[in-house]
């Protein structure tokens, strides 16, 4: 559904985000282009990446602006151009610059502080980000809105066919699972998941399997785990089509979700609304979308998390009472009304 505004001749949108793979960022970009109405694009002719990508951003996208107000939705922007509101959705490379690698934490480490004090108006997704980005630069908050995630209608209950589908194309293990997704980085936490999950696997069911889905991130993490081989009923299906990720959300027993740190959060959001009971972790801005509405936990306290998947599997009751709240808070959600917002933000600044 589109969003009532034209934008045209007077905001220019960067994405060159969209040369990469699909993660968070990629989705936000996405979601808000396709529902603004004759909005102008600007992004490189042929897909480029790394330092070429950013040499591409910080010297030629300036010339195409043409007097647009630019508006810069993925942690990044050219600094020669203060006409340009950037969203802002974290500041790990700032907090955590040990997770990633050397050369992209050291460029971001240099930009960010550079970028939000140059530009008009900076947009972040949760009030976790908004405190981080104020602390770390010192910008005045007068200089930064809130504007959370939305999420898909697509995103809603699947049936029994469509679920069994998906379980053949992903090549799933038969019968129930637990579903972890994300990308496989360290922030992600995924060893805190998987070592209460070898806790639990020999008094769980036979056919009940922890399903891991996501691209890999820096570094090997299933080596950094290093688990001992008595791990049972792990599958890894690796990056999961954006078409079947409503099915694999609706057919898990529960969604697991334990980052150490969270600009937002949008998988656990997108597990509710497909009806999946939620379990994640206390920490940074997962509590402002999940909030009551799933089971929260220490996402480094093995033995917790373990407990959080025996009621997960052997309580039906608690599950579907969090099946239940989780749908409802999603509706909470919207990527129309997300756009909606920005759209408004962008048009005050346009017009002066």
């Amino acid at each position: 559904m589109r969003t009532d505004g034209a934008v045209a001749g007077r905001i220019a949108m960067n994405l060159r985000v969209l040369d990469y793979p699909m993660t968070g960022v990629q989705r936000y970009a996405t979601e808000i282009f396709s529902r603004w109405q004759d909005c102008r694009s600007i992004r490189p002719d042929s897909p480029i990446s790394g330092i070429r990508g950013h040499l591409w951003e910080q010297m030629v996208l300036p010339s195409r602006l043409g007097g647009s107000l630019l508006f810069s939705p993925s942690n990044t922007g050219p600094l020669a151009v203060s006409n340009q509101v950037v969203t802002l959705h974290d500041v790990v490379p700032l907090d955590h610059p040990e997770w990633l690698s050397p050369t992209f934490a050291s460029w971001y480490r240099t930009l960010i502080p550079k970028l939000v004090r140059n530009v008009r108006h900076v947009i972040t997704i949760s009030e976790f980000s908004k405190s981080r980005i104020l602390e770390s630069t010192g910008i005045d908050p007068e200089k930064i809105s809130v504007i959370p995630n939305g999420v898909d209608e697509r995103f809603y209950p699947r049936g029994a066919a469509e679920i069994e589908e998906m379980r053949k194309q992903l090549q799933l293990p038969s019968g129930p699972y637990i579903l972890s997704l994300g990308t496989l980085e360290p922030r992600k936490n995924l060893a805190s998941l998987v070592r209460a999950w070898e806790q639990i696997a020999n008094e769980t069911a036979d056919d009940v399997w922890l399903v891991i889905a996501g691209r890999q991130g820096a570094g090997n993490i299933f080596q950094q785990m290093a688990l001992s081989g008595s791990v049972k009923r792990v599958h890894a299906c690796g990056h999961v089509p954006d078409e079947l990720l409503p099915a694999l959300y609706s057919g898990a027993l529960a969604f697991a979700y334990l980052s150490s740190y969270e600009g937002f959060g949008l998988p656990p959001l997108e597990a509710m609304a497909a009806g999946a009971p939620v379990i994640t972790g206390n920490l940074t801005a997962l509590p402002e979308v999940v909030g009551e509405c799933g089971l929260m936990v220490d996402p480094f306290a093995v033995d917790v998390i373990a407990d959080a998947l025996i009621l997960m599997l052997d309580n039906p009751e608690s599950r579907n009472s969090f099946r239940t709240k989780g749908l409802e808070r999603a509706q909470c959600f919207s990527w129309r009304e997300t756009a909606a917002a920005t759209l408004a933000l962008l048009n005050r600044f346009a017009e002066n």
